[in-house]
Order: structure tokens, then C-alpha cells, then sequence
């Protein structure tokens, strides 16, 4: 069967397109342009690289090295037993510096 594609639309169509015209009015309606949050609060929430940091104080808990760890001769990152690639007296070297 044929269509004639330069014959006027159906009244569904148009009823459609309005309904698309008052959704993106109401859309418009509940989008607001004003911003939340201040501006100077988030700004100062930013740390900035080489800011002065010495009055802070860092809480960190240390573990000792585990008895399935140790720490790489090269790269000094701790790693586990797996992944001991080279030993040279007491030191170990992890897979990563030696690949």
C-alpha cells in the first residue's frame, strides 16, 4: 500500500505535539536558575595544591608488616609474598620492578 507522505496529518499527531509543547513549559517552570549553595562556603571546602597544611593533624593507624608481606627493594611499596620476583641477600624485589 502507498503513502502519501505530503498528506496533512492526523488530529492525533497535533494533539501530541501540544502535549510536548506543555511538558517542556512546565519543564521550564520547575527548573530554576538560582544556585543552592554559596559560592564562598564551596570555595573554601577546596584544598588547594601547596596550600599551608601545617596546622592539620592526620590520625593514621600504622600496622606493622605482616608475616605475608614485604616491602620491594626498589619501588619500597608493600606487596604480598606472591608477588616476590628476585632475592638478593635480605632484599626482595616485587614482580613489577623486575618485569
Amino acid at each position: 500500500m502507498a503513502t502519501d507522505y505530503d498528506a496533512p496529518r492526523k488530529q492525533e499527531d497535533d494533539n501530541n505535539e501540544e502535549s510536548i509543547e506543555e511538558l517542556n513549559a512546565h519543564r521550564s517552570e520547575m527548573q530554576s536558575g538560582a544556585v543552592d549553595e554559596d559560592e564562598n562556603a564551596a570555595a573554601e571546602s577546596f584544598e588547594l595544591p601547596g596550600a599551608d597544611l601545617s596546622n592539620e593533624e592526620l590520625n593514621v593507624v600504622v600496622l606493622p608488616a605482616q608475616d605475608d608481606e614485604f616491602t620491594c627493594a626498589s619501588c619500597f611499596l608493600v606487596r604480598h609474598r606472591s608477588q616476590v620476583a628476585r632475592q638478593d641477600g635480605n632484599l626482595l624485589y616485587c614482580i613489577e620492578c623486575e618485569g
